[in-house]
């Protein structure tokens, strides 16, 4: 036989862990976790079940390729593999199980990531689904995920409700349905030849091996885990309680209604004083108070509180945390297939509430203590606070600290660069303020934040932030630019001004629009602003500086809703597959984006010696002992690519005994 260099492996499991709400780190951790069936290939070849439920064993030499870096271990979603077979082999054969990291480390319980590689980012490398079977589908393999496998999965891999008909058991085994466990083995086996046939689909384009080295990282991170302060989170979850049983008695002394909580009862008392609202959602509750009397107001103010969602973070915490108080896999490499950024998992980092209080510390020690009644006193919204809080029950190890280091205005220095706006670039040279700088550039005045002319920097700002991607009026409004005072006829002079102060960056647009649509209708290859971008297998690719590229399936002319001409091509909208318009403008954000992300993952790379446990689009969160650097992480963070000279970057940071937003 050939010498082993390949593993491609499908595993199914037990426990009574909810792998959906808690993870795989927290569900494989579980002393119910069980491996059911394990079905590999060796180098490609045809596929064997190993029935472990009923008393198989896995081969000596698949369990010794499990730790051979020389043998390259494949699945589709391989941290699912990994992990679980990391609890495992530990238990039942830890002779086998090696790990790595040095020992201050928390990988310690994982197999070493270097030697997996996952074929679910290799099909999103390509912009396909992030699913097996949607991959399988849009790919139109001969060898297609079974339909039967949801339900399959529900019967042998979850508790069941005890019942008379099943004898009062909680759980399904193969004894109990024969038949169903047949087919079983035949779902296990089958998802490995799908995913062997994905790779073979795929060939033709392999992944660089600077994205599996990147890979590699984030899987160590998501080993590494981040501290979770449950003493916190818990007591956090008990005031919200308190807290939602003390507004609703105030509102139903008020009203007198049952259930003050209700759209419907809430509209009937309101209207009884007069007051009539289409809605009640935070934005209409917003409009209607000023125009209300103080009963109304009141009432008003506990409902904008009562429906404020401050525990669901608390929730997502208590569920993925592992037993030594530690998050894991939160963050999901390539979840995002346009620009390969990542995608959040569980708890969400990517979306947490900021926190502008300047007794942050005192309301976290009162919330951790579960002293509701000085938090009665002394704030008027807890709601808010357990919100602004969320951040803080995120803490390094015992006698650690984090560092958080991230990078100024990263969007806006790539794309000036990458569109050759020179006075933008110089803004980001000489350390300038980039919306004092819009501001000035499109009002032809000198802007300074508090000082002349300072009140046009919101307007900068507003202008920045929505217009860069060709944006207009609405994306203004999106912004919420008349929320901030901006008036319906400053609109589109705003839009104007931008765009006639940046012409290289409304060039940029329409320059890649033209490349994307001479490839894609004459399917052929166009250069402009450095970028290749051509047609090549009913793909259309956009080369990145990185030596990464953007991949759209199926590209094709359309015309849009103005009657224009538009690209179209095959993609994930709104959660399902589908086809998705496109542009210049639109390109050029995946473009910025994907290059930002790039810079990120270079500096994740340069920092790979450092123990970072998160990040956050831009930013980095590193746990390290008091003696590290806050300025050589910053520094070691701005440090340029060499794939992208000139590009100037800034990484500024600070240090903190919990997470915040400085």
């Amino acid at each position: 036989m050939d010498k082993l260099t390949s593993l491609s492996i499908d595993l199914e499991t037990y426990s009574d862990i909810d792998l959906q709400k808690c993870g795989v780190y927290r569900y494989a951790e579980s002393p119910a976790f069980e491996i059911l069936l394990f079905a590999y290939s060796e180098n490609n070849g045809p596929v064997h079940v190993v029935d472990i439920a009923c008393g198989e064993t896995v081969p000596q030499q698949i369990l010794e390729a499990l730790t051979d870096h020389s043998v390259t271990k494949w699945a589709y979603n391989a941290a699912f593999e990994r992990v679980c077979l990391s609890y495992w082999l530990n238990k039942y054969y830890p002779q086998y199980f090696h790990s790595y990291g040095i020992s201050e480390d928390t990988v310690k319980n994982y197999l070493d990531p270097s030697a997996w590689k996952c074929s679910r980012i290799w099909g999103a490398y390509m912009g396909l689904p992030l699913s097996l079977a949607g991959i399988g589908a849009v790919l139109k393999l001969d060898n297609q995920k079974m339909e039967e496998g949801k339900d399959l999965i529900r019967y042998f891999c979850t508790p069941c409700k005890p019942t008379k008909a099943n004898g009062g058991r909680t759980r399904n085994l193969p004894n109990h349905a024969p038949d169903k466990w047949e087919i079983f083995k035949s779902y296990n086996k089958r998802d490995v030849e799908v995913e062997l046939s994905v790779k073979n689909r795929l060939s033709k384009y392999p992944v660089p091996e600077f994205i599996w080295d990147q890979y590699h990282i984030d899987q160590e991170i998501n080993d590494r885990g981040i501290g979770i302060d449950m003493q916190l989170v818990e007591n956090a979850i008990r005031i919200n309680t308190l807290t939602k049983e003390s507004l609703l008695s105030q509102m139903q002394q008020q009203t007198g209604l049952e259930n003050p909580n209700s759209v419907t009862q809430m509209k009937g008392w309101l209207a009884g004083k007069g007051i009539e609202s289409e809605s009640l959602d935070k934005k209409a509750v917003k409009e209607l108070l000023p125009n209300v009397d103080a009963q109304a107001a009141a009432v008003l103010m506990c409902r904008q509180q009562l429906a404020k969602s401050s525990v669901s973070k608390y929730k997502a915490m208590g569920n993925m945390v592992c037993a030594d108080n530690r998050a894991r896999g939160c963050f999901m490499f390539y979840g995002a297939n346009r620009s390969g950024r990542w995608a959040g998992r569980g708890i969400q980092l990517q979306n947490l509430p900021q926190n502008h209080m300047e007794d942050l510390a005192e309301a976290r020690e009162l919330v951790r203590d579960g002293n509701f009644t000085a938090l009665e006193l002394l704030y008027d919204n807890i709601p808010q606070v357990l919100s602004e809080l969320i951040r803080t029950a995120f803490v390094p190890k015992v006698g650690y600290k984090y560092i958080v280091s991230d990078f100024s205005a990263i969007e806006a220095r790539v794309l000036s660069f990458l569109a050759g706006e020179q006075w933008r670039m110089d803004v980001f040279a000489e350390g300038k303020d980039i919306y004092c700088a819009s501001a000035s550039q499109m009002f032809h005045v000198p802007v300074e934040k508090h000082g002349i002319n300072g009140h046009l920097r919101q307007k900068g700002k507003i202008a920045e932030l929505a217009l860069g991607y060709g944006g207009s009026v609405g994306a203004l409004k999106s912004m919420g630019a008349l929320d901030m005072g901006l008036q319906e006829q400053e609109l589109q002079p705003l839009v104007d001004a931008w765009r006639s102060s940046n012409p290289h960056i409304t060039a940029f647009w329409w320059a890649i629009d033209s490349a994307v649509k001479q490839a894609v209708i004459y399917k052929t290859e166009a250069d402009t602003h450095g970028f290749h971008i051509y047609y090549q297998g009913g793909m259309l690719f956009i080369d990145l500086p990185s030596g990464r590229r953007l991949s759209y399936v199926k590209p094709r002319m359309g015309i849009n809703q103005f009657g224009s001409d538009s690209i179209t091509y095959e993609g994930i909208t709104t959660g399902k597959w589908g086809r998705i318009e496109s542009y210049g403008p639109k390109f050029v954000e995946n473009i910025v984006q994907a290059v930002s992300r790039d810079v990120l993952a270079y500096s994740m790379q340069t920092l790979s010696h450092c123990q970072i446990v998160g990040h956050v689009h831009d930013e980095l969160i590193i746990e390290c002992s008091p003696d590290v650097s806050l300025k050589g992480i910053c520094s070691q963070m701005g440090k340029t690519p060499p794939w992208i000279k000139g590009l100037l970057l800034r990484a500024d940071g600070y240090e903190c005994s919990f997470y915040q937003k400085d």
